[in-house]
């Protein structure tokens, strides 16, 4: 958690509303492993990072509510009962959709305001939004006495990034940054919404992130795509989810689903079961296997699911030269974003200069390196 965070939104609510607010922390996350099989009702092993959204809240006899974007330097009024969604885009509809799914269950909330800001660098796949609905609702249930519970909680989040940011995201990253332990990753199945933690040590070795800094236009539409393959194929299975399937299984309607499809829906079921494989090797302290599962992994989201990019695939590549890395990958929706990297600790600087003086040459564009601490889910700040 960041202290300068939320000095800065404590500040300026203070200077902004002339009251002393709730303060709230909420992470980003990290995903070891399991892409692209929450939505599949299968396993993932995300944790929560020290990088994150800062939120200043409390209640306003005003009689309209008010938002501000401290890094976007952008503010919104609204009023509770003409709740709508903005234009596509806009990051007003991250607060729009957790107020109106929070009315939706029958909780009443009175007018506030709230300012917030973060560190989650934009686009890199570590959910901002998720990061950023948790701290709105944790903050109103708290302010309005509302009684939710963090599963109920998680799962406004999840419905506002569904019903007004249009993006039918599954519920592994709303659930790491609420449910995130510090130094812990949680091995969650996406059916039942429950987790398993896993103390994280990886002795000399440690995760590191390095962000393309690229986002190609592509991601909210292909991860929406792919999402209605892997229905339409587990529909044909007559199974509830890919989850269910196995490799076997899919085998008997390969003649009914395009190539395409058919390596979509595989990917999913062999991601699921590397997840399943990876718990054990944390468990079993095993970390070539899990180094392996990782490069496993992306070979499958860049081959089979087709969600990498160059700018991925090549810092992978330059990965696999290095013998100090045990694993890496693209982490998140896909189209660029971040890698995660398992790596010597006393390796790890200079992998990184090697790794962003290779990518600069090649793409003409800075990469950024992020070495992160996994840290405790949304929570409350005390002062």
């Amino acid at each position: 958690m960041s202290a300068t965070l939320i000095k800065d939104v404590k500040e300026t609510f203070i200077k902004e509303f002339k009251t002393e607010p709730l303060l709230i922390f909420s992470p980003g996350r990290i995903n070891i492993i399991g892409e692209h099989t929450d939505y599949n009702d299968g396993f993932v092993f995300p944790a929560a990072v020290n990088k994150g959204i800062a939120a200043a809240i409390q209640k306003t006899d005003a009689d309209s509510s008010t938002a501000i974007a401290l890094d976007l330097d952008s503010t919104i009024k609204f009023e509770l009962d003409k709740i709508k969604p903005s234009k596509e885009g806009s990051w007003e509809n991250y607060v729009f959709g957790v107020v109106a799914e929070i009315q939706n269950k029958n909780k009443v909330i009175g007018n506030f305001n709230i300012i917030f800001k973060g560190n989650i660098p934009g686009g890199a796949g570590m959910s901002s939004s998720a990061a950023l609905e948790n701290s709105v609702v944790f903050g109103l249930n708290e302010l309005f006495d509302l009684g939710l519970t963090k599963h109920e909680m998680i799962l406004i989040s999840q419905k506002a990034e569904h019903n007004y940011v249009g993006v039918n995201c599954g519920i592994m990253d709303q659930y790491a940054s609420m449910f995130g332990i510090k130094d812990h990753a949680l091995h969650l199945d996406c059916r039942t919404v429950e987790s398993k933690p896993y103390k994280i040590d990886f002795e000399n070795h440690q995760l590191m992130l390095i962000n393309t800094n690229v986002k190609h236009s592509l991601s909210d539409s292909a991860y929406n795509d792919r999402r209605s393959a892997c229905e339409s194929v587990s529909e044909l299975l007559n199974i509830k989810a890919l989850r269910d399937a196995t490799e076997a299984d899919l085998e008997t309607i390969a003649d009914k689903v395009t190539p395409a499809n058919y390596q979509k829906a595989l990917f999913v079921i062999q991601e699921n079961n590397r997840t399943i494989k990876a718990a054990k090797a944390i468990e079993d302290n095993d970390l070539e296997l899990l180094g392996s599962l990782i490069y496993q992994s992306h070979e499958g989201l860049s081959n089979q699911y087709k969600v990498s990019c160059d700018e991925l695939d090549f810092l992978v590549a330059q990965a696999k030269k290095n013998k100090h890395v045990l694993g890496a990958r693209m982490m998140g929706g896909g189209f660029g974003g971040c890698t995660i990297n398992l790596i010597d600790k006393s390796e790890a600087k200079s992998f990184a200069e090697t790794a962003s003086e290779a990518y600069k040459n090649e793409f003409n564009n800075e990469c950024s390196v992020y070495f992160i601490e996994l840290s405790e889910g949304t929570h409350i700040v005390k002062q």
